[in-house]
């Protein structure tokens, strides 16, 4: 029991660190930006051109502003903590399925020349993540993760339908579908 709690307490502190160093380089990289007179942005995804794959990398560390990095940075802080406290490898490995189902979904879907910004796909997919990966694990602490992460964040769902011009609900919607993809990938094997 003691080693139990050792690796949760080990692995909280390590998702902690994890999330505040991402969301600290998203800043240090909207501050450039801003520096830059937004001359970043155009690095993000640019839909159906294949230059604009390029972006599928960096398109989750590029914002249209401080405002917009704000809207993200609270969930992708909370919901990045609770997807990596099982392990920062695990993390890692769901983060890449993510970006790129996200990314690939946005460059094949979004209107022609439609350049799309954001960590929005990386907060739907930690979403889907957790919720997922307590269905697929079926561990005790990881079914109650996600179901506190459903009730707590159930009303992201309506960012992955289209509503909002200007929002990705693309990027929402296949970043959901990675994160899903994520956890089924990466489950715990029975043995």
């Amino acid at each position: 029991m003691k080693d139990r709690t050792a690796r949760l307490v080990s692995g909280a502190l390590g998702s902690a660190i994890l999330m505040i160093a991402l969301v600290g380089v998203m800043w240090a990289v909207e501050v450039v930006d801003y520096v830059e007179d937004g001359r970043l942005d155009r690095y993000g995804i640019v839909a159906h051109e294949p230059d604009g794959l390029t972006g599928i990398v960096f398109a989750p560390f590029l914002h249209a502003g401080f405002g917009h990095l704000m809207a993200n940075s609270v969930p992708l802080l909370i919901l990045g903590f609770v997807a990596a406290i099982r392990g920062i490898g695990r993390f890692l490995a769901a983060s890449l399925v993510i970006i790129v189902v996200s990314g690939l979904g946005v460059w094949f879907t979004s209107p022609p020349n439609t350049l799309t910004i954001g960590a929005s796909g990386l907060v739907f997919g930690y979403f889907g993540f957790v919720v997922a990966r307590g269905l697929f694990d079926r561990r005790a602490l990881d079914i109650v993760l996600g179901v506190v992460v459903a009730v707590l964040y159930y009303s992201i769902l309506w960012g992955a339908l289209p509503s909002q011009p200007g929002i990705s609900w693309q990027g929402h919607l296949f970043g959901l579908i990675g994160g899903v993809l994520a956890a089924w990938l990466l489950r715990r094997r029975a043995s």
